[in-house]
């Protein structure tokens, strides 16, 4: 569409006299960047968003997994009570000869 484009573009000064069809040229030479930049995007989009059948995927019936010597190690939370908030450390007491 770019090529349309400049040719579009070259089709407008070099044709003379110029009529109505150098308006067309012109128009096309600016509307091309456009339709084609829209068309991209919704071809993108028209592949992207089909839908996917996981049927094919799967097998008949499902099999075991085939693991000699799978050890299972099982990690269970716990929960714990908040431990208590630490008391407040006590100001040291001010001397009375820092009145000076």
């Amino acid at each position: 569409m770019m090529g349309v484009r400049v040719l579009c573009f070259i089709l407008m000064v070099v044709i003379t006299p110029y009529g109505w069809y150098t308006w067309v040229l012109g128009a096309a030479a600016i509307f091309l960047p456009y339709i084609a930049v829209v068309s991209a995007n919704v071809g993108q989009e028209a592949r992207r968003n089909r839908r996917e059948d996981p049927e094919p995927a799967l097998p008949a019936t499902p099999s075991a997994p085939q693991v000699p010597d799978a050890r299972i190690i099982r990690l269970e939370e716990s929960h714990l009570e908040a431990p208590e908030a630490p008391a407040p450390l006590a100001r040291p007491s001010e001397s009375p000869d820092d009145d000076a």
